[in-house]
Order: C-alpha cells, then sequence, then structure tokens
C-alpha cells in the first residue's frame, strides 16, 4: 500500500448542493488507498456548507472567493499528491476510475496525462450517451476538444510545469490545457468508462454558449491563429437560432452557411484564404446551387 502514490482531487464548486452529495461520494467510494480531497468553496449560501461539514475530516474545503480555474489552482498549489485530478461538483467518477488511472501512469512513466472514456448524463444521473472521446493526437485538438475532463488525471509535476489552468478563461480553461500539455507531454486513452459529465440547461456548457463560443475561439486563435469552420459554423447556428446544440441539436441552413463566410473571414483575419477554401470545401457546386434554388422557393437546409 505504501508504494502507492497520493492521489490528489479538487472539487471546485459554487451552490452546487443538489449535486455535490453525489460527486464526493463517488470519491469516496472509490476504494483507492490513498486519495487526498480537496473542495474549494466559492462563498455558496445554498447549503454547501453544511454538506461539506458532514464528511468531517474526510475532506478539507476551503472557503475563498476564487471560482473555477483559479479555485482549481489554488486546490493544486495546496495539495501534496503526485497525481491531481479536479472533478466539477456536478460530475461523478465511475466505480474503480482512481485506480485505473494510477495502474497506467505507474506502467508507463514516460506519459503526463491519462484520460478515460465518460458518459455524458442528464440532471437526474442517467446516461444520455458516451461521450466522443477520441485517441491522443496532438493535430486533432486543433479542431475539436475529445477529452473528457472528469476522466482525466494528471501528473501534478506535469501540471505545474504547464503552468497549470489559465484562470481569465471559464469555460475553456481545460481546452486550453490539453494544447499546452499536448506540445510537450504524452497522453494515453484508456478503454475505460471512468467518469460522467452532468449536461444540464444551466450547467457552464450549455447555459453559457455565447461564452463558451468566444472562449474557444480565444483559444484557437492563441494556439493555432485559426478558427476552424466548423466551430464558426455552428456560432452561426447559434446566432440565428438560439439551439443548446445539444439537447437541441444544431440545425444547419443555408443561410447559416452564407453567414459563416464574412464572420470567419473576421475571426481569421490572417488567414482569410484558408478558411475561404476551407467553406468552400464543404460544398460542391451543384449543392451550392441546390440549395441556393431552394432558398430562394423558401425551402429550409434540413441538413448537408
Amino acid at each position: 500500500m505504501a508504494e502507492e502514490p497520493l492521489v490528489s482531487i479538487v472539487t471546485p464548486s459554487y451552490n452546487m448542493a443538489a449535486f455535490l452529495p453525489e460527486t464526493i461520494d463517488s470519491v469516496f467510494s472509490q476504494g483507492y488507498p490513498r486519495t487526498e480531497y480537496i473542495v474549494m468553496d466559492g462563498g455558496s449560501t445554498d447549503g454547501t456548507v453544511e454538506i461539506l461539514r458532514r464528511y468531517g475530516n474526510r475532506l478539507r474545503y476551503l472557503a475563498a472567493p476564487d471560482r473555477g480555474a483559479a479555485a482549481i489552482n489554488r486546490g493544486c498549489e495546496s495539495s501534496h499528491g503526485s497525481i491531481f485530478a479536479w472533478l466539477n461538483a456536478d460530475d461523478r467518477y465511475l466505480p474503480g476510475a482512481v485506480s485505473a488511472a494510477v495502474r497506467q501512469l505507474m506502467a508507463a512513466p514516460g506519459v503526463a496525462v491519462v484520460y478515460g472514456e465518460a458518459y455524458w448524463v442528464d440532471r437526474r444521473g442517467e446516461i444520455l450517451r458516451r461521450y466522443p472521446t477520441e485517441s491522443f493526437d496532438p493535430e486533432r485538438l486543433s479542431r475539436e476538444c475529445y477529452i473528457c475532463q472528469p476522466a482525466c488525471f494528471l501528473r501534478k509535476s506535469a501540471f505545474e510545469r504547464a503552468g497549470m489552468l489559465d484562470p481569465t478563461l471559464q469555460s475553456a480553461f481545460d481546452y486550453d490545457l490539453w494544447i499546452r500539455m499536448s506540445r510537450n507531454y504524452l497522453f494515453l486513452r484508456l478503454e475505460e468508462h471512468l467518469a460522467t459529465s452532468r449536461m444540464y440547461a444551466s450547467n457552464k456548457t450549455l447555459g453559457r454558449r455565447s461564452q463558451v463560443f468566444a472562449e474557444c475561439f480565444r483559444v484557437f486563435k492563441r494556439h493555432y491563429r485559426y478558427v476552424p469552420f466548423q466551430w464558426i459554423f455552428s456560432y452561426c447556428c447559434f446566432l440565428l437560432d438560439g439551439r443548446d446544440q445539444f439537447f437541441r441539436p444544431l440545425r444547419p441552413s443555408f443561410s447559416k452557411y452564407i453567414l459563416s463566410l464574412p464572420l470567419g473571414c473576421w475571426h481569421n483575419r490572417g488567414q482569410v484564404n484558408r478558411f475561404a477554401r476551407e467553406w468552400w470545401s464543404v460544398m460542391t457546386i451543384p449543392a451550392f446551387l441546390r440549395r441556393l434554388s431552394e432558398t430562394r422557393m423558401g425551402r429550409s437546409w434540413p441538413s448537408r
């Protein structure tokens, strides 16, 4: 037992009493013998503190105005484990997640990050579908985030050397971290399902869609100086119909496609020709003329 590394897990929380007990219990039910658990409370007023007190010294909680990335960084700085993870207060670990991650990190000393499969679940915790995890490919991160954050475990030393999380980001700080770490460290994808990510109307991903797009665009520009077409197009769809693109899936239309050209060129002012080529590549000339004709006739564009 003494040879097993200490795993430090941080949960940032703010007014998440409805989900927090389930999250905490998922950590304590892991069965891994050496776990340090820290909850960073950002000033909750919904009974969170009373919940935390019920667990006594099984966990440590720190109250501070920091939230999001800043709270996670602060929690990491106060932790002692060589393996680090953060678990949001509305997500949960699946049985055996910590042991599976530790086992792989111990077996592969050259790997800095391991991430597993995960499920999207609804507000009640019922499985909706599999999170679209993919095998590690640094180049693919320039187009999409395929790593489910709650199913991810890191070597603390690598996390610290990478500069930890950017506290100026509120929604895309994990995506930004994966990109930065992928340039210097190896990631390993596990086949096991390690966690669930809760999706509901008021969470960060769905309840703050404008912020999510703005921050992802910022991350793309910072690291690649280019925002891919699919992100520009998704943003145009959101601007025109307000769909969350999860419970209410993205609905393409010819007008949205047309809008994506000037908007994409504006966001990619340094690479206009590249974006124009990508924009045109998704539409053949016959299809373009057909869609134009359908639009003139008042017909919608149900699919690409």
